[in-house]
């Protein structure tokens, strides 16, 4: 339990470290030293290399996680590991394989609207495939309960690495074509740090492409591999969101793409506490679903969802009341600033999400798990439906409500299946009391706005010290809202405890 607890931390620390990292680079790098069309750029190349590589992965990813304690044997692994690797091999295979079928038609669909990515569009398939192998390194890592230095790879190395090829080529010291090489490198050198720390972890037995084939008998191959196809679909429900860039920039070109991942990454802040959250609670809902408590299930999973909507939906709250105060002080926010609402239709998503998903969790860990496939492929097809009809008309605000609606729809159909077939509904009062505390502050904001103003012409200082006395107001009216309502015994709990209230 020591290590779980050191790891998780660790872990945490490793997540906040690289949101803070990220909103630096992203609003006083991206913003100063390159144009929109090349934040733009940059961000489909790795949303579609991210994307890709998710597929690519064959779900060996996860077959780590759910067969490796019947494949460790003392110290011996029985190549698990390079059974993961090849597996991933074999679907980056297929993956290159269609990739040069139609390459011409995706080149074809970019050339007009988004010509610079056309240009570099050959690095897909080298990006993807470091990307793939940070994935099943990490993976590799977390089964042996070391997932803070990879995660620390990712989260702060690479956003470390990309900093400082922003700043070599937004001083000139590098040409345009050197930067998107040193871009894409800093994914590769991820690889090879998570692959020489899981060789450095893996112990005696360790092999990183060897595989026991004798070891594969009784069934196991063909369990692995039905379970690594069925979550290599499933996968797609966590990367909806990575097809929007790739929708703008076919559609509408790389400059609204650039504006677009600006809003795109202020809204995602909304999910750092489910991350957080989620990794918590999925034992405990695991346990009870393996013994067959389905009543403590649901309990759980409404006490989960009232929480994670209770967080997110304050941090959307927090976030959104400041939003023109953001725009303000970054580096050309004024080029930026069309994409605020973009942050409050994704931040909408996003709160669904968090608090939602937790009913994903369920049904993933239930005996009827083979359903996720056709909840994907709604979400899935849902998400290419409404982007390909609202983008055109509503430009990059109709990607974020594509997202919005897709959600939507797979949650209700999620949220009936979870009632009608296994007995489990997560709402609860506390939750429509939180939307209402949540809203009553979305209007007070628009009164704010209109009574007291936004602070007129400020110098930065300025706009800072009033966007934060106006946090601190309106975190205190929801935290009052939210105690003195007795949304959460917990919470209330909490408040009494650290301010010793009676």
């Amino acid at each position: 339990m020591g290590v779980i607890a050191r790891q998780s931390i660790k872990g945490a620390i490793a997540n906040y470290l690289g949101v803070a990292i990220g909103f630096y680079v992203s609003f006083f790098v991206l913003t100063r030293y390159l144009t929109q069309e090349e934040i733009g750029l940059t961000r489909v190349l790795i949303d579609a290399a991210v994307l890709f590589s998710s597929l690519a992965m064959m779900g060996s990813g996860q077959s780590l996680v759910k067969f490796f304690p019947y494949f460790r044997d003392g110290r011996t692994h029985h190549g698990i590991f390079g059974l993961a690797t090849l597996l991933s091999l074999a679907g980056f295979a297929l993956f290159a394989v269609v990739f040069l079928l139609f390459q011409g038609p995706l080149l074809e669909a970019y050339s007009r609207k988004a010509p610079l990515l056309a240009d570099y569009f050959h690095l897909v398939p080298m990006i993807t495939f470091f990307a793939l192998y940070v994935g099943v390194y990490e993976a590799g890592a977390s089964v042996l309960m070391r997932v803070s230095v990879p995660k620390m790879v990712r989260e702060v190395g690479v956003r470390l690495f990309n900093l400082v090829a922003y700043l070599l080529y937004g001083w000139g010291w590098v040409s345009l074509d050197v930067f998107v090489w040193l871009f894409c490198g800093s994914y590769g050198l991820a690889m090879l740090l998570n692959l020489f720390y899981l060789v450095k972890v893996g112990g005696a037995g360790f092999r990183v492409l060897g595989v026991d084939w004798s070891f594969l008998g009784g069934g196991q191959w063909g369990a692995m591999l039905r379970y690594s196809l069925l979550m290599a679909a499933t996968v797609l429900a966590g990367n909806i969101p990575l097809m929007n860039s790739l929708f703008i920039g076919a559609k509408v070109g790389l400059a609204l793409t650039g504006v677009y991942t600006i809003a795109a990454f202020v809204a995602n802040v909304v999910e750092v506490p489910y991350r957080s959250l989620g990794a918590i609670s999925r034992p405990v809902v695991a346990a009870a679903v393996k013994e067959g408590r389905w009543g403590d299930v649901e309990r759980l999973g409404r006490e989960v969802s009232l929480h994670q909507l209770l967080v997110s939906g304050m941090v959307f709250v927090l976030i959104w009341i400041n939003v023109d105060a953001l725009f303000a002080v970054i580096p050309n926010g004024a080029d930026y600033a069309g994409g605020a609402w973009v942050v409050f239709i994704l931040g909408l998503a996003k709160v669904m999400n968090s608090s939602l998903s937790i009913g994903t969790d369920i049904l993933g860990l239930s005996n009827r798990y083979s359903r996720s496939l056709f909840f994907v492929a709604v979400l899935t097809g849902g998400a290419v439906v409404f982007n390909g009809l609202l983008i055109p008309r509503m430009g990059i605000e109709g990607a974020a409500l594509a997202t919005l609606c897709a959600y939507g729809v797979y949650f209700v159909l999620l949220l009936l299946y979870l009632r009608v077939r296994l007995g489990v509904s997560l709402f609860s009062r506390g939750q429509l009391k939180v939307v209402v505390v949540m809203g009553g502050l979305l209007l007070l904001d628009v009164g704010w706005k209109w009574v007291v103003g936004g602070g007129g012409e400020m110098s930065v200082g300025g706009v800072l010290l009033w966007s934060g006395v106006k946090t601190v107001v309106f975190l205190l009216l929801g935290l009052g809202g939210v105690y003195g309502w007795r949304v959460s015994p917990t919470v209330n709990g909490l408040v009494k405890k650290c301010f010793r209230v009676q």
